[in-house]
């Protein structure tokens, strides 16, 4: 036979922790500030972010390089896809 959930009354303290870390949330949230939208400068969005992603001269755009942040992303899923290799592989294939 089941029995019906119970409310588990614990500390009182982790409710009130949780209600004033929402209050302090909404807050933030409420009075937060978003600017205003400006426009694209004149140029091509889409070549000026392939020659930013290699770090390259040449952009429509000024932008920061991406080249570490690609190169690093690169070797984590080609760290991953090797893992996932070997997990895969049967004790008996070796």
């Amino acid at each position: 036979m089941t029995t019906r959930p119970r409310l588990h009354r614990g500390e009182m303290v982790i409710g009130v922790i949780a209600v004033a870390l929402f209050a302090f949330l909404s807050a933030v949230f409420l009075t937060a500030g978003f600017g205003t939208a400006g426009a694209f400068p004149e140029g091509s969005v889409t070549r000026s972010l392939g020659y930013a992603m290699f770090n390259l001269p040449g952009a429509d755009i000024d932008s920061e390089g991406f080249l570490v942040a690609f190169i690093t992303i690169a070797i984590l899923l080609d760290a991953a896809l090797d893992g996932a290799v070997m997990l895969a592989r049967r004790e008996d294939d070796s």
